[in-house]
């Protein structure tokens, strides 16, 4: 089994690069990124229901009144799932993927040890969950604990960084560049407008997504090469 693409991957146009990192290792990807998700979520909702002292309500800031509820946000909540995937479909070696699966699961356990010592939740809001099932299924089982740092924010500029990363490598067009920012903006956007989190834990999310995301291209990136990523 090919464990990275051959150089000569580089001098193809850039679909051809993304298509052939896409195949490589493939089932390896698919199956581990499942894993992840499912343990992922095993650890989330046990510290969701097992916090270490009672949850505190984060204060609300002028800029969450800018940003008004509204259900057309739910499907950019829900598409995190899939925009975090595609960091991992896409890298060139097994060195690199294997890098990355280690640092956001280092991002997550950091999250997760937050969410354990200090939970933090959104302030109740003044709507009638009912008319909008698919956020009442959320709001049901996602209950207060974990809200700051937004880790739905963190892991989404975790990823952001990566793609940007890989996209630059293959020579992608600067519009598909611009979309991955426009996807995780929509993304950190949502996160608010569907009442999930209150700008603090956005911002908080943000600068924690940023550090790893930094600190680990940096360190992947010097023991795979930059181009492997």
């Amino acid at each position: 089994m090919r464990l990275e693409l051959p150089d000569s991957y580089r001098s193809l146009p850039w679909y051809r690069q993304l298509a052939g990192r896409f195949a490589l290792l493939w089932p390896l990807k698919a199956v581990g990124t499942m894993a992840f998700m499912a343990l992922f979520f095993w650890g989330y909702f046990a510290v969701l229901q097992y916090p270490l002292r009672p949850a505190v309500t984060m204060p609300e800031v002028f800029v969450d009144r800018w940003i008004p509820f509204t259900p057309l946000a739910y499907p950019f909540y829900v598409s995190l799932w899939v925009y975090v995937s595609l960091p991992p479909a896409l890298l060139g070696s097994l060195r690199s993927l294997l890098g990355f699966g280690a640092w956001i699961a280092a991002l997550c356990l950091f999250c997760l040890a937050l969410f354990w010592f200090w939970p933090t939740a959104v302030p109740l809001a003044d709507i009638d969950w009912r008319q909008y099932p698919q956020m009442a299924v959320i709001k049901g089982i996602d209950a207060g604990g974990n809200a700051c740092p937004s880790l739905h924010v963190g892991s989404a500029v975790f990823a952001a960084c990566w793609l940007a990363r890989v996209l630059r490598n293959v020579g992608a067009p600067a519009l598909l560049g611009w979309i991955n920012w426009v996807c995780c903006t929509l993304i950190i956007w949502s996160t608010v407008a569907t009442r999930q989190h209150v700008v603090l834990d956005v911002l908080a999310g943000g600068l924690v997504g940023m550090a790893f995301a930094l600190i680990s291209l940096r360190h992947v990136g010097h023991r795979c090469g930059l181009s492997r990523l």
